[in-house]
């Protein structure tokens, strides 16, 4: 027993330290990426791209379900369709780090539709996208229901980091354009050097999902592992934010600060 124990505790150790690893491996990486710009653009050439069009991910339905899939495409795969399109490949520097594997493949986010010169023929150029892509751009909380939690997270993350990015681009105090670093952790001022880093402000939207539910409701499905919660009769599923997500713990404060029937809309 006592050996059965040792050999146990040896593996638990063992994969305790190889999540660390991986973990700080990962991070590293990341924050490499983040602050050389040379680096990040080579790593474009090996990583994987979320695509979007006016903050809307480009998804997959999947044949028999009733589920989303959130297909990623190569740096070659994207050359080609901005070809196709008529557009520059250069907007591929447009894109924003949201993360990577645990082989440092890097993952990034791009939005074809923002800051499109095409704009005046831009729902034609979303039809051939989405023709092309063989998926659909779909309004991100429409779909979250219908995504894989791990999905949904990184997908709320890269909308919220797009969006940031769309609406601060130009300084407070001069006026001039900002410029953002090749992995989007940062805009900087040429004027001034005043440098702007990403505060990802929640939706209010993003609390919608709960508002038709009761104070206890909220807090059955909190003290769920699982991402979804029925009422009783089986007829709604009740969808809760992923639990690194802001809107996640947004949620948990109401719960905690609020003694009220239902959530506030």
């Amino acid at each position: 027993m006592s050996l059965y124990c040792g050999i146990a505790c040896r593996r638990k150790s063992f994969w305790c330290y190889r999540l660390l690893s991986t973990y700080i491996s990962k991070t590293r990486y990341i924050f490499e990426l983040k602050e050389d710009d040379d680096a990040c653009k080579k790593a474009h050439r090996t990583g994987a791209f979320y695509l979007f069009h006016n903050l809307a991910p480009l998804l997959q339905k999947l044949e028999h379900q009733h589920q989303y899939l959130a297909p990623r495409h190569s740096f070659l795969e994207l050359e080609k369709l901005l070809g196709k399109l008529g557009q520059d490949t250069q907007k591929i520097e447009d894109s924003v780090l949201i993360g990577c594997s645990g082989e440092h493949e890097a993952w990034f986010a791009l939005d074809l539709g923002l800051n499109n010169p095409s704009s005046t023929n831009d729902s034609l150029q979303k039809l051939e996208m989405e023709t092309e892509l063989k998926g659909s751009f779909v309004e991100l909380r429409k779909a979250l229901l219908q995504l894989d939690v791990k999905d949904a997270s990184l997908l709320s993350m890269a909308q919220a980091l797009l969006r940031w990015h769309d609406t601060h681009q130009f300084c407070s105090r001069s006026g001039q354009p900002t410029k953002k670093n090749m992995a989007g952790s940062k805009r900087v001022c040429p004027s001034n050097n005043i440098i702007y880093y990403p505060q990802i402000q929640v939706n209010s939207r993003e609390l919608e999902a709960a508002s038709w539910f009761s104070h206890d409701e909220v807090a059955t499905a909190l003290r769920r592992k699982g991402p979804y919660s029925q009422q009783k009769d089986g007829s709604f599923p009740f969808w809760l934010p992923p639990r690194l997500a802001i809107a996640h713990r947004l949620i948990k404060e109401w719960l905690e600060n609020h003694k009220c029937s239902s959530l506030p809309a």
